[in-house]
């Protein structure tokens, strides 16, 4: 469904993407991993078409898309600050984007989203009265109804923790499966990437390290920057992390 050629993006003469190539099918899930200034922010924005590539192709359902607006795109990302309008109830953010729109999404068909993402009793509520988990939820849901070709989240849990991450990241999986959305997560945590993704692409200082599926990347990582990003961060939790992928010794 997007095919990236030989994208590569600098700014002020600093080259930020480098020759970054790599195909995605319809409804998978691919994570963006790495470290702060790797590059992750910048492609996702060129996949949103904020920005524009200084070289490269992107392919979308076989048609040259690069040059084409965000709008036009017709894609959709949540914001890590959720970007909700803070005069507006909970229920006028949701449906905000459909005003222009009438018919993209039913009655029921927001009233489905709603319920999936447990807000009915929030609907009344300003945005100032809600938890972060609650308004990234608000977000997901606005996103949602405008039934976007392809799902972008930044940094979806990195301000929630606890029991609340584990809901946000089981509904953001739940929904994605239900609605076979092609979806791309910005983040620096490896076990977000491990745990929500069906491929992961590693970058460094804008060059792809491996791009492959968690099973692989945990198991046969293709670089010392793979093995060290992702296993050296996941010291306390690596036992737990090999056991989902299958191995009993986390050696």
């Amino acid at each position: 469904m997007i095919d990236l050629q030989h994208v590569s993006k600098s700014f002020n003469g600093i080259t930020v993407l480098d020759d970054i190539s790599l195909k995605v099918q319809k409804g998978e899930t691919i994570a963006i991993l790495g470290s702060s200034g790797s590059g992750k922010t910048t492609l996702l924005n060129i996949i949103l078409g904020l920005l524009q590539p200084d070289s490269g192709k992107i392919i979308c359902d076989g048609r040259d898309i690069t040059k084409e607006s965000m709008k036009k795109r017709a894609f959709n990302i949540v914001f890590q600050d959720y970007a909700l309008f803070p005069n507006l109830s909970v229920e006028k953010n949701i449906v905000y984007g459909l005003r222009n729109k009438k018919g993209l999404s039913s009655a029921k068909e927001v009233a489905d989203l709603i319920e999936l993402l447990y807000l009915s009793r929030h609907l009344k509520k300003s945005i100032n009265q809600l938890s972060g988990g609650q308004k990234q939820r608000v977000a997901l849901a606005r996103t949602l109804v405008m039934k976007p070709r392809i799902l972008l989240l930044d940094e979806p849990l990195s301000a929630l923790d606890g029991v609340i991450k584990e809901n946000i990241k089981n509904r953001i999986k739940e929904i994605v499966q239900q609605f076979q959305l092609t979806t791309f997560i910005v983040t620096h945590d490896p076990e977000e990437a491990l745990t929500m993704s069906d491929k992961i692409l590693v970058l460094d200082q804008g060059r792809i390290v491996q791009f492959d599926s968690p099973k692989n990347i945990i198991h046969h990582p293709s670089s010392a920057f793979a093995e060290r990003f992702i296993l050296q961060q996941l010291l306390i939790k690596r036992h737990n992390i090999f056991q989902l992928f299958g191995e009993n010794d986390a050696g």
